[in-house]
């Protein structure tokens, strides 16, 4: 493949729209060409349509995000390092997140696009960078689907033992369900995350009101564990017991597992070319997303903390019935919290399956439109559905499940593939970072002024600087436990993501001979629409909407 095909001259709308840079001289514009962009910009006509709400965006970005990292993993993060470094470390990541999102709210606002990511970065940087993040992107989303497959059917076996169903079977009901959600329109899968969040946001925040309940005494006094002695007392007295326990090993530990734990958020860049007025949603949802997220994490560790000593065995079981959430409702006397608890996570579940098979095809989708991926893959339905590109990573999610059952090698290729696809996430931030460095030196370098941008990042250039520190720490971190003693299998489970990534990239820039692009040819135009950029498009939540909801509609909106 050329040079030229990835060139800035080979671009095309990424979101279904014409390219309106230079298209018009004046202001003057026909009725023809306004009624036109008005079809475009509501999602008629072909391409991928914009039919998601704010609503639907906010909690595409909480599914993805709100897991099983928060109602298992979390309850290890306190046992391994106690509830203090357990703050230090969701708090310094969470803070993290805020600046590459605050990054891609920039740049998405100014160009919504649908697979921003890789979109981005072959715009702004490199072709051979989107082409690495692309793929690397929906790789992982991919494999993230077959380890949801593998944990639904876990999840279901908590009622209904393997020896009555294998849980392969409801592995294929599942990959049907997302499978055929995802083939709808754009706006049934959005209403769909929509709800299935929401179950999981409620969720927590039910034991967040549950825990300040039993932390005040009112509900849960002198519960008995299950060798006959008192629970201690939830309070300052549980959080004291160990609030730094395991040094800087410890830290560093949980620091790593509390950046997968927020990985996801980034879906609100991805499904930003599909969204109804990017230029008001987007931001809003962005800020919504980080403070929702960052306060669930803080507080529900805090409650944690004060409610189950960091020593409790059970803590970092893993299980259902060993989930800090679990325990807590038990100990508040709500003796079915472990039922509760496993229907939340199985709805977790699903909601970060349908996310990941929505931003991996839409992933794939983008590559196509950019000539790195076979250009079948670019087709879209009436419905505004890259079919292919849902149907061939749901094969891809299948193909990777089928590897992980015991009879196949023990499973042993799909603890591989889990290891390979672990830190695609962090590498996804870097590139949101880099992208949006390279967006600011752009439009600066074409003389265009800051205060023109439709959002704009007040923590440019600190924020993505301390992104690709953050991330940098994480990815060269995370394997240090390999070196004492060395461990060959752990190590290279811990970095062949690394190499993988480089060879992505030099690769394709060998063999298209691609180069980074002067900042002056940097298109910071095509793809744009005159009504997101020019004109203000009427969101669905008016003033006169909002003071008519309902009370209880109004509770909702709030966590939703």
């Amino acid at each position: 493949m050329s040079k030229t095909e990835y060139g800035v001259e080979q671009m095309e709308s990424y979101s279904g729209q014409p390219d309106y840079s230079g298209k018009h001289e004046t202001s003057e514009i026909t009725s023809e060409e306004l009624r036109n962009d008005n079809e475009l910009s509501t999602g008629q006509g072909e391409g991928l349509q914009r039919n998601l709400q704010a609503r639907h965006l906010t909690m595409i970005s909480l599914g993805g995000t709100i897991g099983t990292g928060l109602f298992l993993a979390s309850g290890a993060s306190i046992g391994t390092a106690g509830p203090g470094y357990s703050l230090v470390a969701y708090g310094l990541i969470g803070t993290m997140v805020y600046c590459f999102m605050s990054s891609l709210g920039e740049m998405t606002t100014y160009l919504p696009i649908t697979g921003s990511i890789n979109a981005y970065g072959t715009r702004f940087v490199d072709p051979a960078f989107g082409f690495m993040l692309g793929w690397v992107y929906w790789f992982s989303w991919s494999i993230t689907l077959a380890a949801e497959l593998v944990a639904a059917g876990l999840i279901i076996s908590y009622w209904i033992p393997e020896e009555q169903c294998p849980a392969w079977v409801w592995a294929v009901v599942f990959i049907v369900v997302l499978t055929s959600l995802n083939l709808t329109t754009v706006k049934a899968y959005g209403e769909t995350e929509y709800w299935l969040s929401l179950i999981k946001v409620l969720a927590v925040a039910i034991f967040i009101i549950v825990g300040f309940l039993y932390i005040g005494g009112a509900v849960g006094a002198g519960f008995i564990e299950e060798d006959g002695s008192v629970a201690p007392k939830p309070g300052s007295a549980v959080f004291n017991m160990g609030p730094f326990h395991g040094g800087f090993a410890g830290l560093a530990s949980i620091f790593l597992n509390a950046g997968f734990s927020f990985q996801g958020a980034e879906l609100v860049g991805i499904a930003a070319g599909e969204t109804k007025n990017p230029r008001k949603n987007v931001p809003r949802a962005i800020r919504q997303v980080f403070w929702r997220i960052l306060l669930f994490y803080i507080l529900t560790i805090t409650i944690i903390g004060l409610c189950i000593p960091y020593n409790d065995p059970t803590l970092s079981d893993g299980t259902i019935a060993s989930s800090p959430f679990t325990r807590v409702f038990v100990r508040a006397g709500i003796k079915v919290g472990g039922d509760i608890m496993n229907a939340v996570i199985l709805v977790a579940i699903l909601s970060a399956g349908n996310s990941g098979l929505y931003a991996s095809s839409r992933a794939l989708h983008t590559l196509s439109k950019e000539g790195s991926a076979p250009k079948f893959f670019g087709y879209v339905n009436r419905w505004g559905v890259p079919v292919w590109c849902v149907l061939a990573t749901s094969l891809v999610g299948c193909l990777a499940f089928i590897v992980s059952l015991p009879q196949i090698g023990k499973g042993q290729v799909y603890e591989w593939l889990l290891s390979l696809s672990s830190t695609t996430g962090f590498i996804a931030w870097v590139g949101i970072a880099i992208n949006h460095i390279r967006f600011r030196m752009a439009y600066k370098a074409q003389g265009r002024n800051i205060q023109d941008l439709p959002f704009i990042s007040h923590l440019y250039p600190f924020g993505p600087i301390y992104t690709i520190l953050i991330c940098a720490v994480i990815l060269l971190g995370q394997g240090y436990t390999a070196f004492s003693p060395f461990s060959v299998k752990a190590f290279l489970s811990a970095y062949i993501t690394l190499p993988f990534v480089v060879l992505l990239y030099f690769g394709n820039k060998f063999w298209c001979k691609t180069k980074i692009l002067k900042l002056v040819d940097v298109d910071l135009d095509t793809g744009r629409s005159f009504i997101d950029t020019s004109m203000h498009v009427s969101d669905t939540g008016s003033e006169t909407e909002k003071k008519n909801t309902k009370w209880w509609k109004k509770i909702i909106h709030i966590f939703a």
